[in-house]
C-alpha cells in the first residue's frame, strides 16, 4: 500500500471519530440540557443613562443599569430565569404637590397582574407599560415580580389610556403652536403668547370633554347663584351645567372631572352666623370627596389631579383644607387667589374674575363707558371699610385732593347727582384696593365701563395670569406706594393712557358673561385656563 493510501485511511478513522462524538453530544443536548435558556441583555433603548420623562428632570436615575430577561423561547412554558439583581430601583423627582408621576417600564413579558390590571397581550416583543410605585423618601422603589411593591390604588399596571394620549398629543401641539401674525378676534398685545392661546383654545374646542358628578344635595350642589359679587361660580355652574359640546355622560371619555358645587352655597347652608367656626363647612366637603374616591375610580387615578372646582366665595380656599389630595392636587379655581395662604398655587389652580351681576336676566346691561375726552376724574374709590389696604387709602386720599374722588360709601348727596357707575365711566382710573380678601369685582366693573383699573393687593394672582398680560391694560400698584398714588398716575402720559384705555376695550370681551356662551368669553376663558393649567402638569416625554 502506498503512503497517500496510508493517510487516507487514518483520516476516514478521525472523521468517523469525530461524528460519533457530535452525535452522542447532540443526543445528550436534546435529552437533558433546559428547555428554554435565557440570555440577559440590555435594550439600547433603554441604557442607564436614560431619561424618559421631562426634559428639564431625569425622572429615571442612572445610578443602576437595567436589565430585562429575553427569553430565545417565548413559549408560555418558558421558566424565567432569575433577574441578577432583584431590586429594581428607580429615582424621581416628586411629581406636583407629592402626585405620585407615572414611569414607564419595557419587558419581554407582563409581571403577574392582580385581577382588574390591564396587560400587555403580545409577550413575543417588548411592551410599554404605566406603572406606579411605592415612594419613599422622594424614590420610587418595584421589586421585580412582586405585585405587592405597587399601591393598590391606582391599579398595578395600565396601559395608556385614550384620554391619556389625547392630553399628550395636545400638549405637544401647544409646545410647537404655529406663529399667529394676525387674527381678527384677537388682540396680540392683551396676551403673553397669543399663538399659544390660539392654539390651545383650538385644542380645547376639539378635544375637551369634561364629566360632572352628579353627586351632592342641593342647594350647595347644582344651584348657581346668578346675582352678587359671588356670581361667577353660579354663571360657571349654570352654563356648564347646560353645555352640550364639552360635557359627556361617559366619564372614560372625560379629560377633567367637576366638582359642581357653590361655595357660597355651601356657606349659607352650613355657616352658623357669628360662630367663626368652618369646621362643618370643612367636614362636608371632606367626606363629599371621600365618597367620590369611594363610589368612582376616577379620583384615586390621578389623585384628584384632572378634577376641579370653581368657587368665589372668600372661604373657598380655606374650605379645601381637611383632604390633603384636595386641597393639593384639584385644580382650584378662586376669586381668593393669595399666594401667601399656601392654598392657591400659580401655575396649577386658576385666578377666577369676580364679576358682580345686578341682573341675571340682562347680565350686559350698564356694558360701556365714555371716550377719553369725557373722564374729568384722575381716579375714584367707593366702597366699604374692610381689610387693611382701604382704610389706609382713604386715610391718605378722601378729601384731600379734587382728582382723587376716594371714599368709603358713595355718600347719597353725591350719589344722586353721579351714581356708583356713572363715576367709573367718568374716571380715567378706577381704583382697585383689596378688602377682606384679594380679589376685587371693581377689576372687572373697570373694564365693563372702560376704566383703567389700578390694583392694590400684594401677593393677587391676576385673573388669567397665565395668559393675559395685564401691563397692557392695567396698573398695579405695591400697598406700600398708596402715598405716591396720585405721583404714579399723573406719570403716566397720555399717549400710555390712552394705550392702556383702548386696550380695556378690546379686553371687555373676555369678561363678558352670556346666556349663551360665545367664543372667547368668560366662560370659556375660566374652562380655557383650567384646561390650560392641567396641560401644564402633564409631561411630553411621558410616552
Amino acid at each position: 500500500m502506498s503512503v497517500y493510501g496510508l493517510h487516507r485511511t487514518a483520516f476516514d478513522s478521525c472523521l468517523v471519530a469525530v461524528i460519533f462524538v457530535a452525535s452522542a453530544v447532540t443526543v445528550f443536548l436534546v435529552f437533558y440540557a433546559p428547555s428554554s435558556p435565557t440570555v440577559w441583555f440590555i435594550p439600547p433603548s433603554f441604557s442607564a443613562s436614560s431619561t424618559i420623562f421631562s426634559s428639564t428632570k431625569p425622572y429615571l436615575s442612572s445610578a443602576s443599569p437595567l436589565y430585562f430577561p429575553a427569553p430565545l423561547d417565548p413559549s408560555p412554558s418558558s421558566s424565567p430565569a432569575p433577574v441578577p439583581n432583584s431590586d429594581l430601583i428607580f429615582t424621581f423627582q416628586q411629581d406636583y404637590q407629592g402626585h405620585e408621576p407615572f414611569v414607564y417600564t419595557s419587558s419581554s413579558s407582563p409581571a403577574p397582574a392582580e385581577e382588574g390590571d390591564s396587560i400587555a397581550s403580545d409577550s413575543k416583543a417588548p411592551s410599554f407599560t404605566a406603572v406606579r410605585g411605592n415612594s419613599v423618601n422622594g424614590e420610587t422603589r418595584m421589586q421585580s415580580g412582586d405585585a405587592k411593591a405597587l399601591p393598590s390604588e391606582p391599579k398595578a399596571a395600565s396601559v395608556l389610556t385614550k384620554v391619556d394620549e389625547e392630553l399628550l398629543y395636545a400638549k405637544k401641539e401647544i409646545e410647537r403652536a404655529p406663529i399667529v401674525y394676525d387674527d381678527p378676534e384677537l388682540y396680540a398685545p392683551l396676551f403673553r403668547n397669543v399663538s399659544t392661546f390660539k392654539r390651545s383654545y383650538e385644542l380645547m374646542e376639539r378635544i375637551l370633554k369634561v364629566y360632572i358628578y352628579s353627586d351632592g344635595p342641593m342647594p350647595i350642589f347644582h344651584t348657581p347663584q346668578l346675582k352678587g359679587i359671588y356670581s361667577s361660580e353660579g354663571w360657571f355652574l349654570k352654563l356648564m351645567e347646560e353645555n352640550q359640546k364639552f360635557v359627556v355622560k361617559d366619564p372614560s371619555k372625560a379629560h377633567l372631572f367637576y366638582l359642581a358645587y357653590s361655595s357660597r352655597k355651601l356657606e349659607e347652608a352650613l355657616y352658623k352666623p357669628n360662630s367663626h367656626d368652618m369646621k362643618p363647612l370643612l367636614l362636608f366637603l371632606k367626606n363629599y370627596v371621600n365618597m367620590l374616591s369611594t363610589k368612582y375610580p376616577f379620583w384615586n387615578r390621578t389623585k384628584g389631579a384632572d378634577h376641579f372646582i370653581v368657587a368665589c366665595h372668600d372661604w373657598g380656599p380655606y374650605t379645601t383644607k381637611w383632604h390633603p389630595e384636595f386641597r393639593k392636587n384639584t385644580i382650584k379655581a378662586l376669586c381668593n387667589a393669595d399666594v401667601s395662604e399656601g392654598v392657591f398655587v400659580r401655575g396649577k389652580d386658576v385666578s377666577l374674575p369676580e364679576t358682580n351681576i345686578r341682573m341675571p336676566k340682562k347680565p350686559l346691561r350698564d356694558i360701556g363707558g365714555k371716550r377719553v375726552s369725557q373722564r374729568p376724574i384722575l381716579a375714584f374709590f367707593a366702597g366699604n371699610m374692610h381689610g387693611r389696604v382701604r382704610p389706609i387709602l382713604l386715610d391718605y386720599w378722601s378729601g384731600k385732593d379734587d382728582d382723587m374722588k376716594i371714599y368709603g360709601s358713595l355718600p347719597s348727596d353725591i350719589s344722586k347727582k353721579m351714581s356708583y357707575i356713572e363715576h367709573m365711566k367718568s374716571s380715567k382710573y378706577c381704583i382697585c384696593p383689596m378688602g377682606y380678601e384679594v380679589n376685587s369685582p371693581r377689576i372687572v366693573e373697570a373694564f365693563y365701563y372702560e376704566c383703567v383699573p389700578v390694583i392694590i393687593a400684594d401677593n393677587f394672582v391676576l385673573p388669567f395670569e397665565e395668559l393675559l398680560d395685564w401691563s397692557a391694560f392695567s396698573i398695579v400698584i405695591a400697598e406700600r406706594d398708596i402715598p405716591r398714588l396720585k405721583e404714579i398716575l399723573t406719570g403716566i402720559s397720555l399717549r400710555r393712557y390712552i394705550y392702556l384705555q383702548a386696550n380695556v376695550k378690546r379686553l371687555q370681551k373676555h369678561f363678558l358673561w352670556h346666556s349663551l356662551p360665545v367664543k372667547y368669553d368668560i366662560f370659556h376663558m375660566i374652562l380655557h385656563s383650567i384646561w390650560f393649567n392641567r396641560l401644564n402638569q402633564i409631561n411630553t416625554n411621558a410616552q
